[in-house]
């Protein structure tokens, strides 16, 4: 099941289950869509992945299904990539 990370790797901006600016890669690795789009042109630092729009889980699997509470930030990641 998609881990839905609440936050991005980049900026530590919040990212709830709900969020439309949600990007993720296939290791699920997630981003916010400024980062993903501005900073990291669509490609994951970490995997080289593309980076695409994280599904929304519908708000009554919420209680069955919680979204992820693991936070990642890896700002030194991005720097890695070239972006800062």
């Amino acid at each position: 099941m998609l881990q839905m990370r609440p936050g991005c790797e980049c900026c530590d901006k919040d990212l709830p289950p709900d969020a439309s600016n949600a990007r993720i890669c296939t290791f699920e690795c997630t981003f916010c869509a400024d980062c993903a789009d501005s900073r990291l042109g669509g490609k994951c630092p970490n995997c080289g992945g593309e980076l695409v729009t994280r599904p929304r889980r519908p708000a009554e699997k919420l209680g069955k299904y919680p979204a992820s509470v693991e936070r990642v930030y890896k700002p030194r990641g991005c720097e890695a990539a070239g972006v800062s």
